[in-house]
């Protein structure tokens, strides 16, 4: 099946940033990229075929019901193949498609180490070295109900910027990802300024984003994005209680122009 082939391609594709070197890496990253576009092109022709051929084949199904056709079992047995490529090709397309959006890819070994020592400086921060993403739990950075980044918290913030500042981090943009956990905002006036947990998300990343820029993160750098309750980290609990895992602010470290 050509998608078991894509999907040796694009495995070949990620082993490519296991190359030595900063710039190696960067250029190899955005390869991937760069790739990985071009699969999605692929594999979007090939369902167009695909949902194409499968209408023919259940219109053959049609006619052959009505006919009373020996060839009833093979046409069942096609479609019913046709289908779950189908189905495989559109799982590829969304996982390709939320790779690029979202970085997940180990970084350059100098710059990981950098990102490794400030996570264990602060309580409120943990870092996933495989993936490339600064975790930051939001019943922390914010009071609640709140988009305002806690006093607290700033110096946190300026202390990954300096890291994003230096050589190493520059090479690089920033996404900064908001999620909430799936108790509803209830006081009126938190609900005036944020009518739902999606806009108390995305609020709270460009808080976020406007104090690295206040500490010199270049705006082309960086872009914001909100989950509200709809990515939960954890399970929450029953009857709208929530998850404090749930809470909290993702911050992805990506190739120039993701």
């Amino acid at each position: 099946m050509r998608t078991a082939k894509l999907s040796a391609i694009i495995l070949f594709c990620a082993s490519i940033l296991l190359v030595n070197g900063c710039n190696g890496q960067l250029e190899q990253l955005r390869i991937q990229n760069d790739a990985q576009g071009r699969l999605i092109d692929d594999l979007r022709s090939q369902l167009d075929a695909a949902n194409v051929e499968l209408s023919k084949l259940k219109l053959q199904l049609a006619t052959a019901q009505g006919k009373g056709s020996v060839e009833l079992g093979t046409l069942q047995e096609k479609i019913a193949a046709l289908e779950e490529d189908i189905a495989k090709k559109n799982e590829l397309i969304a996982s390709m498609q939320q790779r690029l959006l979202s970085g997940g890819a180990a970084l350059p070994v100098e710059l990981s180490t950098l990102l490794e020592d400030f996570a264990k400086t602060s309580d409120m921060v943990e870092y996933d070295s495989e993936r490339g993403i600064v975790k930051f739990r939001s019943d922390l950075l914010f009071d609640k109900g709140s988009d305002q980044v806690a006093s607290s918290a700033v110096a946190a913030i300026k202390s990954l910027c300096g890291i994003l500042n230096t050589q190493e981090g520059k090479e690089f943009d920033v996404l900064i990802a908001g999620h909430t956990d799936d108790i509803p905002i209830q006081k009126p006036a938190t609900k005036e300024k944020h009518p739902t947990n999606w806009h108390l998300s995305v609020h709270r990343a460009i808080s976020v984003l406007n104090v690295m820029k206040s500490n010199d993160i270049a705006p082309e750098r960086m872009s914001v994005r909100g989950f509200g309750e709809f990515r939960p980290a954890a399970p929450n609990g029953p009857n709208k209680t929530g998850n404090e895992q749930n809470r909290r602010v993702e911050i992805y470290i990506i190739a120039k122009g993701t």
